[in-house]
């Protein structure tokens, strides 16, 4: 099972690579004809905010694993351990009702764009809008994860993913 995780991690960092390649392409293309041969792709511009709004999505998700976000944690990380995992159980709680919330209304989005389509590409919105679905479900899934670990007590300190998969380890969970 872990290997079928870390696989996922490395295939959305891949594609975080090439949403910023096809970025620079589509961009720096589009800057070349425009300024050499007087003329563009109208529809590289779009695309490349297409690229760009996915990478920062898939992004969050690779940062929410690596708990790489902004946080207090040395706050956190100083109370008495009971205080601490109640802390960070409720903060975990309200993560996963704000995931829940992005979720459903990036559902409603998928639904009520099907049949828009970007004036540019001619694509569909829902393409645009449905990375958030995808953000919803894996966030929902690390949230889910690691509020159980709180539960049952095997996490009680904000820390990295290596600190969390050695401390796994030496639990003996695989």
């Amino acid at each position: 099972m872990s290997k079928a995780i870390e696989f996922y991690f490395r295939l959305l960092k891949w594609f975080m690579v090439l949403c910023l390649a096809g970025m620079v392409v589509l961009v720096f293309g589009n800057v070349v004809l425009r300024y050499v041969f007087n003329s563009g792709i109208t529809e590289s511009e779009e695309f490349s905010r297409w690229l760009f709004v996915w990478m920062v999505f898939v992004g969050s998700i690779v940062v929410l694993r690596e708990n790489g976000h902004l946080g207090l944690d040395f706050i956190v990380n100083s109370l008495p351990r009971t205080l601490r995992r109640l802390c960070l159980g409720l903060a975990h709680v309200l993560m996963i009702y704000a995931t829940w919330l992005i979720v459903a209304g990036t559902y409603t989005q998928v639904l009520l764009n099907r049949h828009t389509y970007a004036p540019a590409t001619g694509l569909s919105m829902s393409l645009l809008f449905g990375i958030g679905i995808v953000f919803g479900v894996s966030a929902g899934f690390i949230l889910l994860w690691r509020l159980y670990l709180i539960v049952i007590g095997r996490l009680d300190r904000v820390e990295s993913v290596d600190e969390e998969l050695q401390a796994l380890r030496e639990s003996g969970v695989k």
